[in-house]
């Protein structure tokens, strides 16, 4: 019986030996993720705190039309053009003017009774967008998109073996499987508070894991690829794949770096748009000569829609073509977008309901993974998972430091003749095409593997 057993799955030396390596990858990274994403969790209040002052200004005279907001920040961006106005929350707050200058989107902060310009900050240099670029890119672009969809993968690998390796096997009672043994010392206490620790987050940490994938540059792409194919069962374009610039994602389409730098901010009637029949958008489409026009009949129906916040206001491709209103919240089951016509009028509207059904998934798993898709309950549970993770990281390197022995690695050496088994060789290749990442990795590991082991034989000499 235990010979099948073993024919079947690897012995319980090797998946400690496996759970080790991928923890060593792993947990670093494991760390930094729950840190910055322990801090992306309070997006919201940290935004509301960072622009407090600017949301509490002693108004003293009637507000500024939204128009003249707008052209009061293009003045103060020489050479920019019109990309967005949100609606003001607070009656007394700043308007948020957002224009691009150069493939740059800045976001003006404008007095709305003085039209005087309080702030102005690049998007992408904004605390909120590098958490998130730190979380989610490690700064580095596609390239951290990449290491981090690497790590994701074989965090899933670390979750299985550890799964494995937790499993009772004969032991009775609770205590060290459910709950730790906080009475023993040394190595054993380690052992119970990264053992347990890990087995209540592991469920949560897959959820985790799974709902963050969509965002990264590979397995984010392969979606956008089906999507293509599949047609009207979701689309991929309500969240950021891999390293997607600010400009783009305010826009709700690709906008060239180069668009904006024949603007003509400071035309004061003109808006800021050039005043020039063909001037073109990131998409190369046409601009109505005056690209504000309607701007306040569209914002006061924006208003009256009463939207999430916060809500953008985005201008038309062409001259006499609907504005978009749409909701941009964290909490993205209850976004919402709506075409308004230049006149106010409400033309079309499209909200999360009637989204394709991955589209829908992938949103209220992007939601939780946020911390916003039940309010701060949601928050709490994600800020301890965060701290359970960081306790378990820490365990673990404190249990690795305590039996690695003086310049080794203290990882379980292979033991010659030792068979992986079917069922874990069927496990491997299942997440190794669902985990594009991770099916590469595992052949290169094969691969130099093959190649120690040719070495070992030719010299007679043996390797941990």
């Amino acid at each position: 019986m235990r010979e099948g057993r073993s024919a079947f799955w690897p012995d319980y030396r090797t998946i400690w030996r496996w759970h080790m390596l991928a923890g060593l990858f792993c947990l670093p990274f494991v760390a930094f993720l729950a840190l910055t994403g322990a801090i992306y969790l309070f997006k919201p209040q940290v935004d509301d705190l960072i622009d407090w002052r600017y949301d509490h200004l002693a108004v003293t005279g009637a507000p500024a039309a939204p128009s003249a907001e707008v052209r009061a920040a293009l003045e103060a961006v020489p050479g920019s053009r019109f990309m967005a106005y949100e609606l003001p929350r607070p009656g007394h707050g700043a308007a948020r003017i957002i224009v691009l200058r150069g493939g740059e989107a800045i976001r003006v902060y404008v007095d709305p009774s003085s039209l005087a310009i309080l702030k102005q900050v690049p998007e992408e240099a904004r605390f909120e967008r590098l958490v998130f670029k730190l979380h989610g890119q490690l700064l580095l672009g596609n390239v951290g998109s990449v290491i981090v969809e690497m790590v994701a993968s074989w965090t899933i690998v670390l979750i299985l073996t550890g799964l494995y390796l937790w499993w009772p096997r004969g032991r009775s009672g609770l205590a060290g499987i459910l709950y730790p043994r906080l009475g023993l010392a040394g190595r054993a206490r380690w052992r119970d508070l990264h053992a347990v620790s890990g087995v209540w987050l592991s469920l949560v940490l897959a959820l985790f894991l799974v709902s963050g994938l969509p965002w990264s540059f590979v397995w984010g792409h392969a979606l956008q690829s089906v999507e293509q194919r599949v047609g009207r069962l979701m689309a991929v374009q309500d969240w950021e794949i891999g390293a997607v610039p600010v400009r783009d994602t305010i826009a709700g389409h690709r906008v060239a770096a180069h668009a904006g730098m024949g603007g003509m901010g400071g035309m004061g009637g003109m808006g800021g748009m050039g005043g020039m029949p063909g001037m073109e958008m990131g998409g190369g489409q046409a601009v109505a000569p005056d690209g504000l026009v309607g701007l306040d009949d569209v914002v006061a129906t924006g208003v009256r829609l009463g939207l999430p916040a916060p809500v953008l206001v985005t201008p038309p491709a062409a001259a006499g073509a609907a504005w978009q209103v749409r909701s941009d919240t964290q909490d993205r089951p209850l976004r919402a977008s709506v075409q308004v016509a230049p006149d106010g009028a409400v033309m079309s509207r499209q909200d999360f309901a009637g989204k394709g059904l991955v589209d829908r998934a992938v949103g209220y798993g992007v939601a939780a993974h946020e911390g916003q898709l039940f309010g701060w309950p949601n928050q709490l549970l994600n800020l301890l998972v965060a701290s359970g993770l960081a306790t378990m990281s820490i365990a673990a390197t404190i249990l690795w430091l305590r039996r690695r022995p003086p310049g080794g690695w203290g990882v379980p050496a292979a033991l010659p003749g030792r068979r992986v088994g079917v069922g874990a060789v069927t496990v491997m290749v299942l997440l190794g095409v669902l985990l594009p990442e991770l099916g590469i990795s595992l052949l290169l590991l094969a691969a130099a593997a093959w190649v120690m082991g040719r070495r070992v034989r030719a010299d007679g000499t043996e390797t941990v």
